[in-house]
């Protein structure tokens, strides 16, 4: 069964006619990174982010629609949609929709260290605030991070 990647460049190769040679030249890749990612099975992590441009250029379709099937052929979903004019940030896509496959253990570990990182980041300007530069708060209060020193 085809993944959402392999699907997209069928399909765009067919409806235009077009072959892999092609897709690379327009868009400034190798020729066999453009059949690795219309031919893998699974795609086992992310593409780079300058050779989604590249595919899109290649196969002259939107950036996000690239980005996507790239992402759920590697098993990644994204569910929210980009705010028009905003320029998207796939290290932020990448990571929202990565936290769905951790454990619900893990996951609780991230929410506190983005909890954590929060509280110590000025929110109207983006910077840390409270925690002197080059150190870390105690995302465990009441525990020592160093057993072996009590």
């Amino acid at each position: 069964m085809a993944n959402a990647l392999q699907e997209l460049v069928k399909i765009r190769l067919e409806q235009q006619g077009w072959s892999y040679g092609d897709v690379a030249r327009r868009g400034g890749i190798p020729r066999s990174t453009v059949h690795h990612l219309a031919t893998a099975e699974r795609v086992t992590r992310m593409p780079q982010q300058a050779t989604l441009e590249g595919l899109a250029r290649g196969l002259e379709l939107p950036l996000d629609s690239v980005r996507r099937a790239a992402a759920e052929a590697c098993g990644i979903h994204l569910y929210f949609e980009e705010t028009p004019g905003t320029p998207a940030d796939p290290e932020v896509a990448t990571l929202i929709a990565s936290v769905q496959q951790l454990s619900p253990a893990d996951r609780r570990h991230v929410t506190a260290l983005v909890e954590s990182l929060l509280r110590n980041t000025g929110t109207d300007t983006g910077t840390r605030t409270g925690t002197p530069t080059g150190h870390d708060t105690d995302p465990h209060p009441g525990t020592n991070p160093h057993p072996d020193t009590d």
